[in-house]
């Protein structure tokens, strides 16, 4: 039993990791995941035989990243959301400028762009500064009873999230973020319960080039999300069977190792056939040819 508690909470570990180090890669920002690892699992309570130091930003994204998949039935709030922004960004900056976490944006129109600055393209535009409360106020509403709706399938609901919380662009920097948080408590909600085995956010990196352009062509065309729905469907269907594939791949080493001796391998051997076992051959060529190991 207690066993089976730890690797829940590696895995869990594992999976908030990945979706935190992507969900920030997708924005173009590369975080240090070693210092994103302590930071879940000192939140996690898990001992790291390898501490590394955490900051602010790693500690936020930890409580967030939690907060959002551990508490299901805290309902969502405008301040919560906020809070959850303010800790994205506790130094008062991103990369390229200041944003105030915990705010939203001002009165200035919201524009996703691209290209020179002199001649940008706009992908998109937000909602105006003067309907963005009630708006917010519909969608937050929404998000809590649509929890119960039985008649909606809850996966259906969190690819609706996705779309209507980005589209709404409320915050100065971020929203892509926050939204993918919150895809991942309404999917942690859809599945009633924390640990999960996939990340979506690596799916969405996977495929960023066609995330941007069906976003776009859904933001500006007639309210029909048909092609967002499949769009956003198939990415999670991929992440499913990649995380299948490590499963499987998983399983198979370990039946290997159990039928055999490995006393009588050297540490280097055992590297070698590990990478082989992965399908690096590449890898497992070079470390047999720097190898000094008996055949």
């Amino acid at each position: 039993m207690f066993n089976h508690a730890v690797d829940d909470k590696e895995s869990m570990l594992d999976t908030l990791l990945a979706n935190i180090i992507h969900s920030s890669a997708i924005e173009g920002e590369k975080l240090n995941a070693f210092s994103v690892r302590s930071s879940l699992a000192n939140r996690l309570g898990m001992t790291e035989e390898h501490p590394f130091p955490t900051t602010d930003q790693t500690d936020g994204l930890a409580e967030i990243m939690l907060d959002a998949v551990e508490n299901l039935d805290e309902p969502l709030t405008l301040e919560r959301v906020l809070h959850w922004h303010a800790r994205l960004f506790p130094e008062g900056y991103t990369m390229f400028n200041l944003v105030v976490g915990g705010q939203l944006r001002g009165t200035a129109p919201m524009q996703v762009v691209s290209g020179r600055i002199d001649k940008p393209t706009v992908h998109f535009e937000a909602p105006g500064r003067d309907t963005l409360d009630v708006e917010l106020k519909r969608f937050i509403s929404w998000f809590n009873d649509s929890l119960s709706d039985t008649s909606l399938d809850p996966l259906l609901r969190a690819a609706i999230t996705h779309l209507w919380f980005v589209t709404l662009h409320p915050l100065d920097d971020g929203n892509g973020r926050i939204t993918r948080l919150l895809t991942d408590l309404a999917l942690a909600q859809a599945e009633h319960q924390s640990v999960r085995f996939y990340a979506m956010s690596v799916g969405i990196l996977a495929n960023r080039k066609s995330y941007y352009q069906v976003l776009e062509q859904t933001q500006k065309g007639d309210m029909n999300i048909t092609e967002w729905l499949v769009w956003f469907f198939n990415t999670l269907n991929h992440t499913f069977d990649e995380v299948h594939k490590e499963i499987n791949q998983t399983v198979y080493k370990t039946n290997f190792w159990r039928n055999v001796d490995q006393t009588t391998l050297t540490k280097e051997q055992m590297k070698v056939i590990n990478r082989m076992l992965d399908g690096d051959f590449q890898m497992a060529s070079i470390l047999l040819s720097t190898t000094k190991s008996p055949k």
